[in-house]
């Protein structure tokens, strides 16, 4: 007996118009007209002689039979990418990471060879972004980011804290300081004083914080080229101490103050279908070795 669905592209189609609730987005992610989406819904619903959708001018929300068909055909698209994802899981044993430049050159990178050792079947692809991976279209398996581990369809593990302080030269602290205060640093140039961390690190040691906050600033795309620069004797960056343990050791880098600030965390995420492949099993135990070695 032939299955009485309506054609799997107008329901792709219906499922990304759930998810998103908003036509245009939908047709972005399909790479579609808006009014194709449209016709693709009318196509659903015509054979359903059901609205899927409730139409309020600009906005839209899924009616009573959207929403118990909704999240069925979510879980059945999901079915169908994890059914994909395995066999092409079997045919590359290639583990694609992404995570932002910081974590990737100074954490991660340097230890990946020690996961190739241990899984040499496995080969390893590192991006190296600040953007959020994609994966339904990027081909990531897994990423590392900073947040609260609150991701909708993701799966998250904790790492570690994402902290921070102010870190400079030595030598800079000889031609700037003494930084005797955690006021003076609004006095001298900040690398990326638009970083969120500089205005919660004020906030939490009680720094009245000026309007002009992000005026003395040298402004860099990652923490790796603000560490560098902060090294270089360029301007006091904020960094994540775990990620310059050589560079604090050794005297290339000095702390200014006690206080660490946090509040967020880095964390292994990917989609909930790909949690228990087993070369991203495998990634997140190695993963978590290290994280509780360092």
């Amino acid at each position: 007996m032939a299955r009485q669905i309506p054609p799997l592209s107008a329901v792709r189609v219906f499922e990304a118009a759930a998810r998103h609730l908003n036509f245009t987005r939908a047709a972005e992610e399909l790479a579609m007209t808006q009014a194709a989406v449209s016709y693709q819904i009318r196509m659903i619903e015509d054979r359903l002689g059901a609205s899927l959708f409730v139409r309020s001018g600009r906005r839209v929300s899924l009616s009573p039979a959207g929403q118990r068909l909704a999240p069925q055909i979510s879980a059945a698209f999901d079915l169908l990418d994890e059914a994909f994802a395995k066999v092409r899981e079997s045919e590359s044993g290639v583990l694609t990471i992404s995570a932002a430049p910081g974590i990737a050159a100074s954490w991660l990178g340097p230890r990946l060879a020690r996961f190739q050792m241990k899984k040499p079947d496995i080969a390893i692809r590192l991006l190296a972004t600040g953007d959020l991976a994609d994966f339904s279209h990027d081909g990531v398996d897994v990423a590392i980011r900073i947040g609260r581990g609150e991701w909708p369809g993701l799966r998250a593990v904790e790492m570690f804290p994402a902290d921070y302080t102010p870190m400079c030269s030595p030598a800079y602290v000889e031609r700037m300081g003494p930084f005797d205060d955690p006021a003076r640093l609004l006095d001298v140039l900040r690398l990326n004083s638009d970083d969120v961390w500089w205005r919660a690190w004020f906030t939490q040691l009680g720094v009245p914080i000026p309007d002009d906050l992000t005026q003395k600033s040298l402004h860099v795309d990652s923490q790796v080229i603000e560490g560098m620069a902060a090294i270089a004797g360029e301007g006091v960056a904020m960094l994540t101490p775990r990620f310059w343990p050589y560079e604090l050791e050794t005297g290339r880098l000095v702390q200014l103050f006690p206080h660490i600030g946090a509040g967020s965390s880095f964390w292994l995420v990917c989609p909930e279908h790909r949690y228990g492949s087993a070369k991203v099993k495998a990634f997140r135990e190695w993963l978590l070795s290290e994280v509780a070695a360092s």
